[in-house]
């Protein structure tokens, strides 16, 4: 009985070892992958300490050889092209043998969030995406590669993601299970460019901003290490988890740069989401380590909430963001809200302005219009506030004789609905016969409205005040 217990030792160390030796590859490297184009990316993975390993990669002639620390991590890196062909990379060592086929180069999102930005082409139940089903039906690319990580949380972070689904090449069958705005995204960046596309989505409805921020970066806002969990769902609401599980494993993979949808969680806390927000994307370029890439952002849409919680302050902490962020840009969704649902289906129109601004602020189309009407500043004339705005080089617009939602007070801060009058198509009157000496002007300030002011590409103004008062 002790030689056979002995014997099933030696087997279970003889199996260990041997799948030690084996080249292990972080689930985001594989075949079917994008890598970004004209870059140095990393490659990286793990084997039996002091492994020796052969790269050969089809786009250079000179084999690459690595040997593995005493972690046994291996990593090194390898500059891309423009080349517009399927790429091969082979990794030997005594025993392994890993073809990586199918690759391409080309330009690299990561598509991050919650439940918005997640939300498939083929909608949530009951809940559409406008044009999903004619996307799904016409998705067939083998030059737009998906990869999805899915909800995943952990108290330490991983150095490789958990729960995927591989990359594969859009298909019908693949991208009815996708972020409708990501492969929106990707497909016209796709055609215009004329040049491969990868999507890395990872998100997670219903979280807050915390989950997503390192423990490192998060820590001077709370004390991460008091916070307990119960059960896997609870990962979602625990400072760091989601960036440990979700966010860290893919910090190597060279990207061009990230989309972002989310805020709807953090709505009631809009002073601590502004730091929070320029903290998380801080903590990620510095994880990166490759400067500050774009970073997109989408300003949450106009809702009922059904809590009745003040909306227009976090999209006003949103707006903030432009100025303390560097090289980033956001989307006004003020009017493609829905009042019933949070989920608003037109995620086309979210794309296509994440797209222009894209081709303005990355690929220098500077000839592309990407931003609507941005408040300025405002004088006082004979009982009415004029105001002047940013990023309206054309012109105001609007749909409506006189632009709704503009709200106007007095020295007693008390607002009453007012006129807005477009005056010459680039100055905004705006007036009340109930405030005789006007100081502040709001527009769209609540959860719901429509938005009614744009510039003359049809981009929308956010909603805003011209005041400060609590």
């Amino acid at each position: 009985m002790k030689n056979s217990f002995l014997t099933l030792v030696a087997v279970f160390c003889l199996f260990s070892f041997e799948s030690n030796a084996k080249i292990k590859l972080p689930g985001i490297i594989a075949s079917n992958m994008v890598l970004q184009r004209k870059a140095s990316v990393k490659m990286w993975g793990w084997a039996t300490p002091g492994e020796k390993i052969t790269i050969q990669a089809s786009w250079v002639s000179k084999k690459i050889k690595v040997v593995t620390d005493k972690k046994g991590h291996w990593e090194f890196t390898i500059w891309t092209t423009l080349s517009k062909e399927s790429q091969k990379i082979q990794l030997k060592s005594s025993e392994s043998n890993i073809k990586l086929e199918n690759i391409l180069f080309g330009e690299v999102w990561v598509c991050s969030g919650q439940s918005n930005m997640r939300q498939p082409l083929k909608g949530y139940t009951g809940q559409p995406v406008f044009d999903g089903n004619k996307a799904i039906a016409t998705s067939t690319n083998n030059k737009i590669r998906l990869f999805s990580i899915v909800e995943n949380g952990s108290l330490i972070p991983l150095d490789s993601v958990q729960n995927y689904k591989k990359w594969d090449m859009a298909s019908p069958e693949s991208t009815k299970d996708f972020s409708a705005i990501a492969y929106f995204y990707g497909k016209q960046l796709q055609e215009i460019l004329d040049v491969p596309v990868g999507l890395i989505m990872t998100s997670w409805g219903g979280t807050q901003i915390q989950p997503w921020i390192s423990k490192e970066a998060v820590q001077p806002f709370l004390n991460v290490n008091k916070t307990k969990i119960d059960s896997t769902e609870k990962y979602r609401r625990v400072p760091s988890a989601i960036f440990n599980a979700m966010i860290n494993p893919i910090t190597s993979y060279t990207i061009k740069g990230i989309l972002w949808y989310q805020g709807e969680s953090n709505r009631k806390e809009p002073e601590i989401y502004q730091q929070l927000f320029s903290a998380m994307v801080k903590d990620w370029r510095s994880k990166w380590n490759s400067g500050d890439f774009p970073f997109y952002y989408v300003q949450i849409a106009p809702n009922n909430y059904i809590d009745k919680s003040s909306s227009q302050y976090l999209r006003e902490a949103q707006l903030k963001s432009l100025e303390v962020i560097p090289n980033s840009g956001m989307v006004v969704t003020a009017d493609i809200g829905s009042a019933v649902s949070i989920h608003p289906p037109k995620k086309k129109e979210v794309a296509e302005r994440l797209l222009f601004t894209a081709l303005n602020q990355t690929y220098g189309m500077k000839n592309i219009d990407y931003l609507g009407p941005v408040y300025k500043m405002m004088s006082e004339k004979e009982g009415a506030l004029y105001l002047t705005f940013d990023h309206a080089e054309t012109g105001l617009f609007s749909f409506e004789a006189e632009p709704s939602g503009f709200e106007i007070a007095g020295p007693d801060k008390i607002f009453y609905p007012a006129k807005a009058e477009i005056l010459k198509g680039k100055e905004l009157k705006v007036s009340s016969l109930e405030v005789k000496t006007p100081v502040a002007v709001r527009y769209g300030w609540k959860n719901w409205f429509v938005g009614s002011l744009f510039d003359t590409n049809m981009l929308p103004a956010s909603s805003f005040r011209t005041d400060t008062w609590n």
